[in-house]
C-alpha cells in the first residue's frame, strides 16, 4: 500500500454497498482501499483484496492482523439466516471479530456501520413514519441495534469513533447479491420483453400505492465518507435517502417504458416461485443476445423483490438530520433507475 492519508477497510467488498463504496473511494486522491469478503477479488492500483470468513475469529485476526495501516473501517457485511433471532449471532460476531482484529494493530480512527430501517421495526410491519434517528426502539431481536451497541461500548475511551448510516433500499450494481432490487427489476422486465408480455406489478395490492424511497449506492458511498471524516458526525446515526418519495403506481410505467413495455394491471405473485423455472430462459437470453456469461443465480434476488413489493405501508424516513449536519447530496429516483438499467446494458448483463 502507498503512504496515503487514509486507508479504508471495506467489509463486504462484493456487495452492492461495499462494491460501490470501493469504486467511489478509488476516485478520491487520499485513500487506499482494502476490500474484505469471502470470495476475494482482483487487486488494482490502490486496492487490494483479502479473503476471509469473518465468523472465524482466529482466521480474521490472522488475515486482518497484517493490515497495520488501516484508519477507517466501513462495515457493510451481512449473512442471512432463516429467522430474525438467528440473524443476531453471526452478524454481531463478524463485526466484533473485525473491530477487535483491526484495533489491536492499526491506528484506527473511525468505524462506519451500515444499518437499515430494521432499526425502526420496518421489517415487522407498519412503523412510525417518517422514521427519525432518535425514535424509540422495539423489542429485540435486532442485530442492527446490537451492532451499534457494541460500537458504542467498545469505542469508549479509545482513539476511534463510530457512525451508523440507515439507507432505504440500496440501488446499484452488484452480481450475486441477495438484496439487489435493481437486478430484480431489470431481469424481470427483460424476461417480460423476451416473452412479449406487459410489465405487471407483482406485489401486494396495497403496496402499489404506498409511499417509499430509495438510496442510490453512489450517494450512500459519498455519505459514508462524509460521516467518517467529519468530527461533528462522530458517534451519530443518520438516515440516508435520495431525497424524494414515490409510489410504485407512478414509478412502474417509468420502468416499463425504459424496457419498451406496456403496463397491465397488478397481479400479486411470488417472484421466488414464479421465477423458479426461468433458468433455461435466462441461459437462452444470454446466448441469443450475446450477454456476459452470468448464471441465473448471479442475477437472482427474487425473495428480496418479494419482500420489497410486499410493503403495503409507507416505508420512509426523515433524512433532515444528515442535511443539518452538512450532507446535502440528493438523487432523482427516476433518473437513478434509468441510469442503473443503462449501466446493466453497457455491462451486457441484460439485453
Amino acid at each position: 500500500m502507498s503512504s496515503r492519508t487514509n486507508v479504508a477497510l471495506v467489509i463486504g467488498a462484493n456487495g452492492v454497498i461495499g462494491g460501490n463504496l470501493i469504486d467511489h473511494l478509488r476516485t478520491l486522491d487520499d485513500w487506499d482501499v482494502v476490500g474484505v469478503s469471502r470470495r476475494g477479488g482482483t487487486d488494482a492500483p490502490g486496492l487490494r483484496h483479502v479473503s476471509v470468513d469473518l465468523l472465524d475469529r482466529e482466521a480474521t485476526r490472522a488475515a486482518l492482523g497484517e493490515l497495520r495501516e488501516v484508519t477507517h473501517v466501513f462495515y457493510a457485511a451481512y449473512q442471512d439466516r432463516p429467522s430474525w433471532s438467528e440473524l443476531v449471532g453471526p452478524n454481531l460476531a463478524m463485526l466484533v471479530n473485525t473491530v477487535e482484529a483491526v484495533e489491536a494493530v492499526a491506528p484506527l480512527r473511525h468505524v462506519n456501520l451500515m444499518q437499515g430501517y430494521k432499526v425502526y421495526g420496518a421489517h415487522l410491519g407498519p412503523f412510525k413514519t417518517p422514521a427519525k434517528e432518535d425514535d424509540p426502539g422495539h423489542l429485540p431481536p435486532e442485530f442492527n441495534v446490537d451492532q451499534q451497541n457494541f460500537l458504542e461500548q467498545s469505542s469508549r475511551g479509545k482513539g476511534w469513533t463510530w457512525s451508523a448510516l440507515r439507507p432505504s433500499v440500496v440501488c446499484g450494481y452488484a452480481l450475486g447479491n441477495p438484496m439487489n432490487l435493481v437486478m430484480v427489476l431489470a431481469v424481470y422486465a427483460s424476461m417480460c420483453a423476451e416473452l412479449g408480455l406487459p410489465l405487471r406489478f407483482p406485489g401486494k395490492p396495497g403496496a402499489y400505492d404506498t409511499l417509499l424511497e430509495m438510496t442510490d449506492a453512489t450517494l450512500l458511498s459519498k455519505a459514508a465518507v462524509w460521516a467518517s471524516t467529519n468530527e461533528q458526525c462522530a458517534n451519530q446515526a443518520f438516515n440516508i435517502t435520495n431525497g424524494d418519495l414515490f409510489r410504485w403506481r407512478h414509478m412502474w410505467p417509468v420502468i416499463a417504458d425504459h424496457f419498451g413495455l406496456t403496463v397491465a394491471e397488478p397481479l400479486p405473485m411470488s417472484l421466488a416461485d414464479t421465477m423458479g423455472d426461468k433458468g433455461p430462459l435466462w441461459n437462452d437470453m444470454v446466448q441469443r443476445h450475446g450477454l456476459a456469461d452470468t448464471s441465473f443465480e448471479q442475477v437472482s434476488s427474487w425473495p428480496f423483490g418479494d419482500a420489497v413489493f410486499s410493503w403495503d405501508y409507507d416505508f420512509i424516513a426523515d433524512s433532515s438530520k444528515a442535511r443539518r449536519f452538512g450532507f446535502t447530496e440528493f438523487v432523482d429516483s427516476e433518473a437513478m433507475f434509468r441510469s442503473a438499467f443503462d449501466d446493466l446494458r453497457k455491462r451486457r448483463i441484460i439485453p
